[in-house]
């Protein structure tokens, strides 16, 4: 089963200096059947102005991955920990116990990301952050591992959960196969471009929700840049 949603049936809120969009519920937007899929809960289609961004503000529990797809992002939080993620690259923030952060666009132009939240394996650990670029080159025609809690994934920023983070960029024309285990769950959207999906064609940042399939079959109609979240049920 492979479940479509358009990026123009989204849920979310155009603050201004923020547009935002759900894939999941969050915040005003509420669907009750887009509350999680597996343990991915919130998956956000941000667009940042220059110089504005995300106050300092607090998060426990929970695993929050910033994929860059234009721009970049500084981040700073009650750890001391201070750093600046650039388009192609993530960015990873373990809140455990607690963590303060904030996020602000200081860059001239917009920034856009995605922000994925996978809920933790385990609660109450202490709160860490990490940040690592991701060459697109190096994920040219397959996926790569971003952001993982699964045994293997060694050059990938640790999570802790049973999910990860996968990143690939296609040229058109190109296709790759990505095969999950059966009691798995993935989502995908696109940063760009265009792809068929085991036959289920999707636009730029569309979302599709994938349930008891074990192989995927993605193929290039456009350029196209791809993540996409694996998770246990």
């Amino acid at each position: 089963m492979i479940e479509h949603r358009p990026f123009n049936e989204l849920g979310g809120a155009n603050h201004g200096w923020l547009d935002a969009k759900h894939h999941f519920s969050f915040a005003n937007y509420y669907d009750p059947a887009r509350m999680e899929w597996g343990a991915l809960r919130v998956w956000n289609d941000d667009t940042i102005a220059p110089n504005t961004g995300f106050p300092p503000h607090d998060h426990a529990d929970m695993e929050i991955i910033t994929y860059v797809r234009e721009g970049a992002i500084s981040h700073q939080d009650s750890l001391g920990n201070k750093g600046r993620t650039e388009a192609g690259d993530v960015q990873v923030m373990s809140a455990g116990t607690g963590i303060r952060h904030a996020e602000y666009n200081l860059e001239s132009d917009t920034t856009r990301i995605f922000q994925i939240w996978i809920q933790p394996e385990r609660r109450g650990l202490p709160p860490a952050w990490g940040a690592k670029p991701f060459p697109k080159d190096e994920r040219s025609g397959q996926f790569v591992a971003l952001a993982s809690g699964f045994e293997g994934d060694t050059e990938a920023l640790p999570i802790r959960a049973q999910a990860r983070v996968l990143g690939a960029t296609l040229m058109k024309g190109q296709s790759t196969t990505l095969s999950l285990p059966a009691e798995h769950l993935a989502y995908l959207v696109l940063a760009k471009g265009r792809v068929s999906l085991n036959g289920l064609e999707l636009n730029a940042r569309d979302g599709a929700a994938v349930r008891n399939e074990t192989t995927l079959e993605i193929q290039a109609l456009e350029d196209t840049e791809l993540v996409l979240v694996e998770t246990a049920q």
